[in-house]
């Protein structure tokens, strides 16, 4: 199993406590298949994981939750674009040039290298922790972390030089900070000509798309396009399990809006949310995070505009609704330097685990940049249009028509690129580029697109200019774009860890035999009874359908009814498991709370006496996870409930529990049942079928004596 980095200092104590679960929680996710190392029989390669059943259905649900939640709830439309993207994409995204981290190497062993600014914040934290440092110190050292990823290559040199940081394990020095593309390339096609990359974010499909899929929304803004996929990062030091793989899953959104209008007609239903929030002027102090409403963040300009907040708000709730738990959710702002040079703010829903506070979802205004470059880089217009309520006219300075017609015949092929760029230019720069030309006779114009990079002579008499005035009727403009990028592997972790507990034993988990000669040892002896709470929309299986014990299961009429049951849960389109194994119920019991599934269904004798009289009338006992409580429902209609109990239905557990208890049951039964009798008595039954005692009476008497 993969080794975990220490928790850092800056975690508070709710960390520490995910820490100290983390190892039976990792015992739990091996044994159980949730999710193990890749290609693992051949020694395994870092930053790569397989989900096994329960671990892909886990997935699989808070994907399905996701596009509840924000696609469907939202209205949003989705896109489903190729992982392989050429060359020119990713040039015009800034990918290429700008996709990097810094890699420092170890200069006695170059085979020993660490990303730059992750080994500055461990150098940080263990500062902070050491109990000689000053509460000046501390306030220092938090000031590096914070900007540990925001330093450029020079400004990293300086603080590694400053705090003598040596290569952690030889202790020699370590080579300047160097740029590392984390891009993995691929040749496209047999020759290999075509230069192609695995997309390192779902985004810019979303981007390329804005156009058709605006043609499909019948030309109406603002809307959103939302895309699910996988994504590719060649990290230089992948590590601590699903949080940095090089291979994982995005579920990113792209709400398009005018640049003028970002006001969103929702945003009152999430402005009360009290949220933790940590701008960047706190950070910067080394401050904690305040608690403000999304409403007062906003009108204080916080957060930029009303759809920012909204997409905060929104997360938030999903993150809760997915299992997270609310006071171990914060928002931090990204500071000035670590804020890309086109957003015009960014903020991290970051969740705390056994690793501190870790980034999971980012949601950024990243203003007009994309479909701008994009639509400069292949000449095709990605605007929006909208009439204006008041024509507006529209003064314009740029090239006259027969100056246009000349400059085609005189640059044909590249004509394009040089009358756009000439269109892209003020005034003040096309009367400077023509007092050139008029006293040199010619004037020389650099174009810089996906084309390259070339230079340009310009005639003295293709240059004419004029002044124009334009009655607009629409406005034409670029909107900008609001994007939510969900992190879904990161939200997993934060998932487990916050719904992992450990139990005592229950009252109806009788003790094991001891295992009889020859029998295969049982790989959860020794296992804590751990329970995973999740929410039942995310758990990977429903509900689990138990026999009571073996005696049921060799009644002729148990497999008839077993498989109608199967039916009835198929039908509701519920996962669901069936144990059948000759495994106490307790122990049954505590294997389905391994695997997280909110409800089991016990078929028990009375339930098979009552079939035989009236199968319409048979009842079975449904277990909740969680408190362990359970109630008597008709056969027929106990999918039906499930289906209910795991939906975003307004019944609930306790719900139910009361409706139960109301329904005119025997108060002496009732008693039973709330006090636990019943369960220890048919444990203790089926203990007693196993054991088969000379002196049953006083085997009983026992066993009731010793609890």
């Amino acid at each position: 199993w993969p080794c975990r980095a220490a928790m850092p200092i800056t975690a508070s104590s709710g960390s520490a406590a995910f820490a100290k679960a983390r190892p039976d929680l990792d015992g739990l996710i091996k044994r159980r298949f949730f999710y193990r190392q890749a290609f693992e029989i051949y020694g395994g390669v870092a930053g790569f994981y397989t989900y096994g059943p329960p671990g892909a259905a886990v997935k699989q649900n808070l994907l399905a939750l996701w596009r509840k939640h924000f696609v469907i709830e939202e209205n949003l439309m989705e896109v489903d674009d190729t992982n392989i993207m050429p060359h020119d994409v990713l040039f015009t995204s800034g990918h290429v040039e700008r996709f990097n981290d810094f890699i420092v190497k170890d200069s006695s062993d170059a085979n020993r290298f660490w990303r730059a600014d992750k080994l500055l914040e461990e150098v940080m934290e263990a500062k902070m922790a050491d109990k000689a440092c000053t509460p000046e110190q501390k306030v220092e050292y938090q000031k590096v972390h914070a900007q540990a990823d925001a330093y450029s290559a020079e400004q990293l040199s300086q603080v590694f030089a400053q705090y003598g940081i040596k290569a952690p394990e030889s202790g020699a020095e370590l080579t300047p900070p160097e740029e590392f593309n984390l891009m993995f390339a691929t040749p496209i096609g047999p020759s290999g000509m075509i230069q192609g990359y695995l997309r390192p974010e779902t985004a810019q499909g979303i981007f390329l798309n804005f156009k058709f899929c605006l043609e499909q929304n019948n030309y109406a803004m603002p809307f959103g396009i939302a895309q699910v996929g996988k994504a590719f990062r060649n990290e230089i030091a992948p590590r601590s399990g699903l949080i940095r793989q090089r291979e994982f899953t995005q579920a990113e959104i792209e709400y398009f809006v005018h640049p003028q209008k970002k006001a969103h007609p929702k945003f009152a239903a999430v402005g009360s949310l009290q949220l933790e929030l940590l701008p960047s002027p706190q950070q910067l102090a080394a401050q904690p995070a305040v608690r403000m409403s999304l409403a007062e963040a906003v009108a204080a300009g916080t957060v930029a505009n009303e759809t920012l907040g909204f997409f905060i708000g929104r997360t938030y709730q999903f993150l809760v609704r997915a299992g997270c738990k609310a006071e171990h959710i914060r928002f931090r702002q990204h500071l000035p330097d670590e804020m890309a040079h086109y957003a015009c703010d960014c903020w991290d829903a970051e969740i705390e685990m056994s690793l501190g506070w870790v980034e999971c979802v980012g949601i950024a205004d990243r203003s007009a940049y994309d479909l701008t470059v994009h639509a400069k880089a292949t000449n095709t217009p990605l605007i929006a249009e909208e009439p204006f309520e008041v024509p507006v006219k529209v003064e314009r300075y740029g090239l006259s028509k027969k100056a246009a017609a000349a400059l085609g015949k005189s640059f044909k092929k590249d004509a394009k690129r040089v009358a756009g760029k000439l269109d892209e230019m003020s005034a003040e720069e096309l009367k400077a580029l023509k007092a050139t030309a008029e006293a040199e006779g010619k004037a020389s114009l650099t174009v810089s697109d996906c084309g390259g990079s070339d230079t340009f002579e310009i005639a003295n008499e293709l240059l004419v200019f004029e002044a124009t005035t334009t009655i607009m009727h629409v406005e034409k403009y670029t909107p900008n774009v609001i994007e939510p990028s969900f992190g879904i592997d990161r939200i997993l972790t934060a998932i487990y860890e916050h719904t992992y507990s450990v139990r005592a034993k229950e009252g109806d988990a009788p003790e094991e035999p001891p295992p009889k000669k020859g029998d295969k040892k049982d790989s959860t002896a020794d296992a804590k009874p751990g329970v995973l709470a999740f929410p039942p929309e995310v758990a990977p299986y429903k509900c689990v359908v138990l026999p009571l014990d073996m005696r049921i299961v060799r009644e002729c009429e148990y497999a008839g009814m077993r498989d109608a049951l199967r039916a009835t849960l198929s039908e509701q389109g519920l996962q669901y498991k069936v144990d059948e194994s000759g495994a106490s119920i307790g122990k049954r019991y505590a294997r389905s709370d391994e695997l997280g599934i909110p409800f089991a269904i016990t078929i028990d004798e009375d339930c098979l006496k009552q079939f035989k009289a009236d199968a319409a009338s048979a009842t079975a006992t449904l277990r909740e996870r969680d408190s362990t409580r359970q109630v008597r429902l008709p056969l027929s209609t106990i999918a039906q409930t499930v289906a209910q109990l795991c939906s975003a239905s307004s019944l609930t557990w306790d719900e139910l529990d009361a409706d139960f208890a109301g329904t005119g049951a025997d108060p002496k039964v009732a008693y039973l049942k709330q006090m636990g009798v019943e369960e220890a008595l048919s444990a203790a039954v089926t203990a007693l079928a196993k054991e088969k005692p000379a002196d049953p009476m006083k085997w009983l008497s026992a066993r009731f004596a010793a609890l």
